[in-house]
Parts: C-alpha cells; sequence; structure tokens
C-alpha cells in the first residue's frame, strides 16, 4: 500500500486489509510506504487510527516509511493510492515484472478508470477513503483468492 506520506490512506489500506487476511486466513503479508520520506518513523495520522478503531482495527502501532526499489522485489503486488504515487513507484522498477506489480488500488474497484484515494489530509474525508479502501481490498481479496 503505497501513497505521498504513509500517515493517512496508506496505513488505512494496510490495517484494513491485515483485518480482512486474518479473518479469512490468508497467509499474506501486508505493509505500507509512503513516496515521500516526510514523515519516517511517525505514526499514522490521529484521523486514521480513529477511523481504523471505528471498525475494530487498530494500527497504532504502523510507522511510516519511504518505499524502497527493493520493495519491488520483495513484493507480490504494489497498490497505489492515486496517479502522482503510480507514477512514482513506476519510475522505481527497473523491468517489466515489476513494473506490472503496480496498480492503483481502485482499479479493482472501478476498473480501467484509473480513479484515486483522495487524500484525507487536508479535508478530513477519512469515512469516504476508509469506504473506499473497504471496497477495493474486497475486490482485491476475490480477485487473488478465487480459482478459474
Amino acid at each position: 500500500m503505497v501513497c505521498l506520506g504513509n500517515i493517512c490512506r496508506s496505513p488505512l489500506a494496510q490495517g484494513i486489509l491485515e483485518d480482512k487476511v486474518r479473518a479469512l486466513g490468508l497467509d499474506w503479508t501486508v505493509d505500507s510506504a509512503g513516496t515521500s520520506g516526510y514523515h519516517n518513523g511517525h505514526g499514522p495520522d490521529q484521523r486514521s487510527i480513529d477511523k481504523a478503531m471505528e471498525y475494530g482495527i487498530d494500527i497504532t502501532n504502523q510507522r511510516s516509511r519511504k518505499m524502497v526499489v527493493a520493495d519491488l522485489d520483495e513484493f507480490d503486488l504494489i497498490l497505489t493510492m492515486d496517479t502522482s504515487n503510480y507514477q512514482d513507484v513506476r519510475a522505481k522498477a527497473k523491468d517489466k515484472s515489476q513494473r506490472d506489480k503496480i496498480k492503483l488500488i481502485l482499479n479493482y474497484v472501478y476498473p480501467e478508470r484509473n480513479m484515486i484515494v483522495p487524500d484525507p489530509y487536508y479535508d478530513g474525508s477519512f469515512q469516504k477513503v476508509y469506504d473506499l479502501l473497504d471496497a477495493a481490498l474486497d475486490e482485491l481479496i476475490k480477485n487473488h483468492t478465487t480459482t478459474t
């Protein structure tokens, strides 16, 4: 999960997906990072913590970190929150296999529309962000656990 500062959107996405993965008994590793290092080592924004807690999800132990090139090797999927994050992460990719791992998260709900998860830092739209992420992550799980 990747956003700009790794304090609002991506920590929520990480927490929501970890909660879903745990409930389903999936053996997935979930992490989050930011394209900037603005908040390295800081916890999530209190408003993200509060929103997650409303749904019984505790994200207080997460710490912001900057995404590194090694993440493109370590993880099977890199989900970005907006087109700027998407472009920043793609710029780090060394080959097609790494580029193919990078997706806009809302394309799971709105395929090919390249919609963004708005940054709630300034407008306080944490409920909207939670709802968008929750829906996208449900679709992600369906997409990656369904056998054909």
